[in-house]
């Protein structure tokens, strides 16, 4: 067995995932043999960064060891490339997987294609009975589940405690408070004072939250980012940059604030937990203690940190259904998650999980939950993740000049609503 995997609990898991796999659509195909055992293949493909996948994959494979029958095909996909590489899969049904790890912003989406087998009736009770209660909403669709939650996280602020330090800064609590250390930063030390990521969507969520906005109104079905507080949003984006408080780049923006921020190019960067166990192998981070971690900056109206995550999910059309439901088990079971949390600093999605001693030990899980409780909740829409696209493409034209604020708030609704058919 491997560390950090408790036996009699993670039978118990499995057992409750493989019973629950009879009956209906969930009859688990044909990969049970006499008397139940679970075999065949269950091919994973995981959507977890460089500095996360071989812990991932070795914690995969030690499925095996309960189920020596069942081979499990690790399969890394580049996270950029997951959403069509899986719609792709899945739709043509060649050589797709049998569970998935999906951004929670793609969960709806793909159910609503007929794309998920729906979790079993019992490991659905349980998941709502045992799960941080957001991230139990983000495995669901029209009322029914379809995804459990590997993993929960949000956005804070990374600092570089020495730098700030010497400019004799403290961690800015707002955007504005984010220039005024910036200056500071500039003048003693001689380097920039954020990274700001101007290429991806979610990282405009915090801006737009903290004017009190959102992108849509789902219960209104209203698209509000081309609204006065997406006005202002665009504008913060810009003046950030604009104002020499922070850099940005157009293209491959993820590895250049990586970069930029673990040279110590930048004194702070927005990220999440994901980014921690990378970002301490930067040479600025060679003395862990020199990483702080901070709310992500409030703009005029509050804080607010996007709930993001991953959960994991079983093709409807797998032939290996009662082998890779055990399989999600597993793998979102709770000594799953406390290794987790203690090899990659990842957040757990189960609540006991936060009363483990690996986990309470956690510093950057324990700054992290305060931010995950407090995240705002997306619209757990089919059309989230294609929202996004248009969104990215408005943002980083915002944020680089190349559209006034204005502009890139109405030519984002315009596209908005092209998509969500019959919204206002």
């Amino acid at each position: 067995m491997r560390r950090g995997i408790a036996a009699t609990a993670l039978v118990a898991a499995l057992a409750l995932a493989a019973t629950a796999c009879s009956g209906d659509k969930n009859d688990g195909g044909t990969d049970t043999g006499a008397g139940g055992e679970l075999s065949g293949t269950v091919t994973w493909w995981d959507t977890s960064n460089d500095a996360e996948k071989a812990t991932f994959q070795k914690i995969a494979e030690g499925f095996t060891a309960k189920h020596p029958k069942v081979t499990v095909k690790y399969v890394n996909v580049p996270y950029g490339d997951a959403q069509n590489k899986v719609k792709n899969a899945f739709s043509s049904g060649a050589d797709a997987p049998d569970v998935i790890r999906a951004d929670v912003g793609w969960v709806a989406d793909f159910a609503s294609l007929g794309y998920l087998d729906k979790v079993p009736a019992d490991t659905a009770k349980q998941v709502d009975a045992e799960f941080l209660p957001k991230a139990a909403a983000s495995g669901k669709f029209d009322g029914q589940m379809y995804a459990v939650p590997q993993v929960i996280d949000s956005l804070g602020l990374f600092y570089n405690k020495k730098m700030l330090a010497d400019a004799g800064v403290q961690p800015p609590t707002t955007f504005e408070e984010v220039k005024t250390a910036a200056a500071k930063i500039k003048e003693k030390t001689g380097k920039s004072g954020l990274y700001l990521r101007g290429d991806d969507s979610y990282w405009f969520l915090p801006l737009i939250y903290g004017e009190g906005g959102d992108l849509v109104d789902a219960k209104t079905k209203t698209v509000t980012v081309d609204n006065e507080a997406g006005v202002k949003a665009f504008k913060a984006a810009r003046d950030l940059v604009s104002s020499g408080a922070a850099v940005t780049n157009a293209t491959d923006g993820y590895t250049n604030m990586q970069n930029a921020f673990k040279t110590g190019q930048v004194a702070m960067m927005i990220n999440g937990p994901w980014a921690i166990k990378d970002t301490y192998e930067g040479e600025q981070f060679k003395d862990k203690a020199n990483l702080g971690i901070a709310a992500v900056p409030a703009g005029s109206a509050r804080a607010g940190g996007p709930q993001g995550g991953h959960d994991l999910a079983v093709y409807a059309g797998s032939k290996n259904r009662a082998a890779a439901h055990a399989f999600t088990a597993y793998m979102t079971s709770q000594e799953v998650q406390v290794q987790a949390a203690k090899e990659l600093s990842l957040l757990p999605t189960r609540t006991a999980a936060y009363e483990q001693s690996d986990v309470k030990a956690n510093e950057m899980v324990q700054f992290f939950k305060p931010a995950v409780d407090k995240a705002v909740e997306r619209a757990w829409i089919p059309e989230n993740g294609a929202l996004f696209d248009p969104l990215k493409v408005e943002y980083t034209k915002a944020v680089t000049g190349a559209s006034s604020p204005e502009d890139a708030a109405k030519a984002a609704g315009v596209e908005f609503r092209k998509i969500l058919k019959g919204w206002k």
